[in-house]
């Protein structure tokens, strides 16, 4: 695989694009191990190509160039250099700091937060973080721009489950979020989530799913 040579370009990739490139580029590396026939490995490199692409609608001359150096992987090595030429164009999630979660979670006494100067922000579509001795969960989500929290209670399962947000099999919790269904009123909803946020964002190949438990959970 020849070195990618590109010029200097703003960050374009989503976190779950990546993942979902990650993905494509393995299974590349897994038919160039398992596939004999050249015109079905042309066919598989075609129609992961053609997939990651989609994703893009506007896509600049640099940045189609950089993504078709795909379907120049057929190794694990390449494939590792190739998510790492990758890496610098992921848009990485909006820095958050202890006293900014702080701020979304106002309501919330003695708030447990993370070392966010630890994380390296352009690996989330979601921040999410157990608070193990309150039984809680808190997510920060970006909707349209602006963070908002989002706090619930969870109970790990003990099992593995379909995750409501990534949508893949982990191991799940039922996580609880009272929200408002009216002026006045209030309900509990629940959903099966993954009980580690950072599998979770790792997993996730679309926002579809993490929109719609947003969505839930926001709206009235």
């Amino acid at each position: 695989m020849k070195k990618i040579n590109t010029v200097k370009m703003d960050p374009f990739i989503r976190n779950d694009q990546y993942n979902f490139i990650k993905f494509q580029t393995g299974s590349l590396v897994r038919g160039h191990a398992n596939i004999k026939d050249g015109n079905v490995l042309d066919a598989l490199k075609s129609n992961a190509l053609d997939q990651v692409l989609n994703l893009f609608p506007d896509l600049g001359n640099c940045q189609k160039t950089l993504l078709c150096q795909m379907v120049e992987v057929e190794d694990g090595s390449e494939a590792t250099r190739f998510l790492a030429e990758l890496k610098p164009y992921v848009i990485p999630f909006q820095h958050v700091t202890a006293e900014k979660a702080k701020k979304l979670f106002s309501k919330v006494k003695k708030l447990k937060t993370p070392d966010f100067g630890q994380i390296d922000f352009s690996g989330y579509s979601y921040l999410g973080w157990n608070d193990a001795g309150s039984g809680r969960k808190y997510m920060i989500v970006d909707i349209e721009g602006k963070l908002t929290g989002i706090h619930g209670t969870i109970k790990p399962g003990n099992k593995k489950g379909i995750c409501s947000i990534c949508n893949r099999t982990e191991e799940i919790g039922l996580f609880m979020a009272r929200v408002k269904s009216g002026k006045e009123t209030y309900t509990d909803r629940g959903n099966y989530i993954c009980y580690d946020s950072e599998k979770c964002n790792e997993n996730m190949m679309t926002l579809d799913h993490l929109n719609d438990f947003v969505e839930q959970l926001t709206k009235y």
